[in-house]
């Protein structure tokens, strides 16, 4: 396990395969392995950690033992209104059985790991749940994360852990929330302390990570914490066998259909690994096919931050064996506005389109959502009866002076041809391709209401979870609402970003099994992670729900896989009965 240049066995011997190295995939190994089974871990890329170490760490969990030893009420029936009441737009997607499942399962699953020795829990405080107007809804408690850990546990596979580009990694929410998360990047600590210089770099999507640290450790926090943590545990368990640069391309089948192993493409050749298969792939983000099959948009208005090897593998090879694939609306899925990266290829996001001084407009220079948040955003921008495509972020100089953009610190220049910039707002949307009249008109309204700090038209600042994690809170009236009137004005054209979390995907139960077009189970395949479609939630999400619901499935599986040899599984299946 230890060693990095071990050359991989030609085949299994009675190992469950696990597709993908991501928090759930390695979660699914560990639990495995810690049950008395073997695990075979395949990675297609030469980095462990997927998106998830890419994201916040944000761990979505309803009445888990963290809140409750924190003196925070909650319940499984608060959970489960709340989910109902965020999932009722679309309710022939949410399969009732498999939410129930997982609701019941998930605080289990959320202590069974800390108590095996994964991560250490930390409530992040004062974090509401999205939808804080929704029945069930709670002010705290529901949000996880891991305690900082130490990259030196890692040892020499810290080399190969997936360094967040996209938060302060070592800094702390704590931290974090207390002067903003646009401030944390700029106020950033050195990069021989953190592994970041402040800014991070937005949209590379290449890989890097942080250094090892010089003297005041490597903390690692935030997804790339939570991965490492996971990974240190990992790393202890011989019974488990990670292969980098392995991209399974085939699932094996028997004569019944069952899947019985894998064919992965490695720097030897290919290689058979027999077992059952556990898809841990992720999403669909890099395949422009299926980024068109699944949310309907194309290349010129999406890009993604994730892995650039979450290109659908979990889909096509789950296809490919009579799998069936549950499908969610575009216009719930957690996409976010974001642009092309100032440097190199790629592309970046961040809560700059939700600070003052800003908004969102469509090509007729008009306002049309709550623009401070995603979730509003993507639904009233991929509404079928009435799209809003293509979609521009407009901003005045107060936002440049203060807030910078993407690598662009606070009063800094943008690189040129990046942003488009006016001396008036008619001329800059002359220069964009929008009606200019109106959207001054808009920028007027606009600034009127942000001075009195209120959002009549669509609600911008009404959203405790938005105004918490994406806002300016020395911003007053309000975190996110500042007038645009202060030239030169600046414009560019926004893209949906996709960060790992596509929402369709392989069609499960409540189990984690796969499934046919028919509901059946299809023998010896499983799909954990953000590879298994979102039926549980169907058209609701929260944060933290892809990474809360990626670890219960990986708890169940596992114990499904073994038996339940640990008893802890066994009491979940009886009273689920």
């Amino acid at each position: 396990m230890g060693n990095m240049d071990r050359k991989p066995r030609p085949s299994g011997s009675g190992a469950v395969v696990v597709v993908g190295a991501g928090l759930s995939g390695l979660a699914t190994a560990l639990g495995v392995a810690l049950r008395g089974g073997s695990a075979v871990v395949l990675e297609a890329s030469d980095l462990v950690g997927g998106a998830a170490a890419y994201s916040g760490g944000q761990v979505w969990s309803g009445a888990n033992h963290v809140a409750e030893r924190n003196g925070i009420e909650d319940s499984l029936e608060l959970t489960e209104q709340y989910i109902r009441a965020i999932a009722h737009d679309a309710p022939e997607v949410l399969d009732e059985v498999a939410m129930k499942r997982w609701i019941e399962a998930s605080p289990e699953a959320m202590k069974y790991w800390e108590e095996v020795g994964a991560i250490r829990w930390a409530m992040i405080p004062g974090l509401a749940d999205y939808h804080n107007e929704a029945q069930g809804a709670l002010p705290e408690g529901r949000y996880l994360t891991n305690a900082v850990i130490d990259g030196s546990m890692l040892g020499e596979w810290r080399e190969r852990l997936r360094y967040s580009p996209y938060f302060p990694v070592g800094q702390t929410y704590d931290e974090m929330l207390g002067k903003g998360r646009r401030a944390s990047y700029v106020e950033g600590d050195s990069p021989s302390k953190h592994g970041h210089a402040g800014l991070p770099a937005f949209g590379l999507a290449d890989g890097s990570h942080g250094s090892s640290g010089d003297g005041d450790g490597d903390p690692l926090t935030f997804g790339t914490g939570v991965v490492a943590s996971f990974l240190a545990r990992v790393l202890s368990e011989p019974l488990i066998d990670i292969r980098l640069e392995h991209r399974v391309v085939e699932l094996l089948t028997d004569s019944s259909g069952s899947v019985v192993g894998v064919r992965a493409e490695s720097p030897d050749g290919v290689v058979q690994v027999d077992g059952p298969v556990i898809l841990a792939t992720s999403t669909y983000d890099w395949d422009p096919e299926l980024v068109r099959e699944m949310l309907g948009v194309d290349p010129e208005d999406f890009g993604s931050v994730a892995p650039e090897t979450l290109r659908g593998d979990g889909i096509r090879l789950a296809r490919a064996v009579g799998g069936d694939i549950t499908k969610i609306p575009p216009t719930a899925v957690p996409i976010l506005p974001g642009w092309r990266s100032q440097v190199g290829a790629g592309f970046g996001y961040g809560p700059e389109y939700a600070m003052p001084h800003s908004m969102i407009v469509d090509r007729a220079g008009n306002r049309y959502c709550n623009d401070s948040y995603w979730v509003d955003i993507v639904a009233k921008t991929l509404n079928p009866g009435e799209r809003h495509l293509p979609f521009f972020l407009i901003w005045d100089d107060q936002h440049r002076m203060k807030y910078g953009l993407a690598q662009t610190p606070p009063g800094g220049e943008y690189p040129e041809g990046w942003v488009t910039s006016a001396p008036s707002l008619p001329e800059l949307g002359w220069k964009l391709g929008i009606d200019g009249e109106q959207l001054e008109r808009t920028a007027e309204r606009f600034s009127e209401n942000a001075r009195r700090g209120e959002d009549p038209d669509f609600g911008r600042g009404t959203v405790t979870y938005v105004n918490k994690f994406a806002g300016d809170p020395s911003n007053k009236p309000s975190p996110v609402l500042g007038e645009i009137a202060r030239a030169p004005f600046h414009g560019i054209r926004l893209k949906f970003v996709g960060t790992g979390i596509g929402s369709s995907g392989v069609r499960i139960d409540g189990e984690g099994r796969a499934l046919d077009a028919r509901g059946h189970p299809i023998g010896g395949l499983y799909a954990v992670g953000s590879a298994a479609g979102m039926s549980t939630t169907g058209t609701g999400y929260n944060s933290g729900i892809a990474l809360g619901r990626g670890l219960t499935l990986a708890y169940l599986v596992a114990n499904e896989l073994t038996g339940g040899t640990d008893g802890v599984g066994a009491g979940l299946r009886s009273a689920a009965r």
